[in-house]
């Protein structure tokens, strides 16, 4: 395992973090609990010291099986995060509620790495009125949580905003290959780093769909390279090339994909990755584009929408439909997301297009949006969309 340092507090992390928002499951639906803790426990014993999960995950049952897991003296052997679900804080006083009950959840008297969760700019300005920083101020101070930070899923204006916003240990964002202008993007990796932040990086593998399965088109390509790799040893090792990178989460549920990810995280050095190899990424991402419902790419001209749309969100959503052949879960996320369960906002739905066609000027793509969104409409909402917003209220819902 190699490990890298967190600007701010010297903590040497595992390049390689333990996501648990996906741990394997029974067949009810509930954690398969002895697996679990046996896959966790054995990433640890092979170096993994960073481990991630949050207040909704596996409908709020993630953190009380991690307080069970890290028994036996784990604890002690990692640093563990966890998130403030910031849609549900609807007073100061709920902030500590959050706090004390996921310290209880989780059997520890302080959290090492506490994000604010799921941030975009709106969320953030409504959360600041209400005391965010008071909060995270006198938790710091009171040795509940030892490093302040966010996950965020906004627009890179937003991301940069909010890193200016408080005097933050570290931030969380999704970073992939496929996302190097997309939410906080490339950019915003580097401008959390010139100020001092650690990052984590979430989706990876856009949520396992850069690895499995790969399209034959996409494979046609790695097997180029004179460097035989898996599709996900190539995404991660590109990930680990960015030297602003600290730690990369995995939510690894098969035991095939630890070991592979362990192996993958024993030589990725930062800046290893030759000319050649990142030119055949680039190579791969473009075959990705080719193959996507629709070429977005998140730079966000065509917004804001009149209607509300958010348009980017919609495609991103769209395409992952159609990259990951996953329409159960895709279609409850865009629920979640494009609902306003997550955001505490409006719901930013395709459906609201009137087709006034103003985003088709803004966008350099060129891409005949509401066109598209017709098709977002056809394929993600239909009659089933009002039971998955109401399951992703109960999975959200407050305390």
């Amino acid at each position: 395992m190699l490990y890298r340092k967190m600007p701010k507090n010297g903590d040497e992390l595992s390049i390689l973090g333990f996501g648990c928002m996906r741990l394997p499951m029974k067949e009810d639906g509930s954690i398969d609990e002895e697996r679990a803790t046996r896959q966790v426990r054995y990433a640890i014993d092979h170096g993994v010291n960073y481990v991630d999960t949050a207040w909704p995950y596996h409908m709020e049952q993630s953190e009380p099986f991690l307080g069970r897991a890290l028994a036996d003296g784990y604890r002690e052997k990692v640093k563990l995060a966890t998130k403030l679900p910031s849609w549900l804080i609807m007073s100061r006083e709920d902030m500590d509620k959050y706090l004390n009950a996921q310290l209880e959840k989780l059997k520890t008297d302080h959290i090492d790495y506490y994000l604010i969760h799921a941030l975009v700019g709106d969320l953030w300005d409504y959360i600041e009125k209400l005391g965010i920083a008071d909060f995270l101020d006198k938790a710091r101070a009171d040795g509940r949580i030892i490093n302040a930070g966010f996950s965020f899923h906004g627009s890179g204006d937003e991301f940069k905003r909010i890193v200016d916003a408080y005097d933050w240990d570290f931030c969380q964002i999704q970073y992939n290959f496929l996302d190097e202008k997309n939410q906080a993007g490339t950019e915003g990796l580097e401008y959390a780093a010139s100020k001092g932040l650690g990052v984590i990086i979430m989706e990876p593998l856009r949520g396992g769909y850069l690895a499995n399965p790969v399209p034959p088109a996409v494979q046609e390509i790695w097997d180029e390279a004179s460097t035989k790799r898996t599709a996900a040893e190539w995404a991660l090792f590109w990930v680990w090339n960015h030297p602003e990178v600290t730690v990369v989460l995995s939510g690894m549920n098969e035991d095939a994909h630890i070991e592979e990810n362990l192996a993958v995280a024993d030589k990725s050095y930062p800046d290893s990755l030759t000319e050649a190899e990142l030119q055949l990424v680039k190579k791969v991402e473009r075959k990705y584009r080719e193959l996507m419902k629709a070429g977005c790419t998140g730079c966000r001209y065509c917004m804001p929408c009149p209607e509300g749309v958010n348009i980017p969100l919609c495609f991103e959503t769209y395409n992952t439909l159609y990259m990951s052949g996953n329409a159960d879960e895709t279609k409850f996320m865009y629920a979640a997301r494009l609902g306003g369960v997550l955001s505490g906002g409006e719901a930013e739905f395709a459906s609201l297009c009137v087709q006034c066609g103003k985003c088709l000027e803004k966008c350099p793509q060129h891409l005949d949006i509401p066109m598209i969104l017709e098709s977002v409409v056809e394929e993600l909402e239909g009659p089933d969309l009002e039971g998955r917003l109401a399951m992703a209220r109960e999975i959200f819902k407050q305390i």
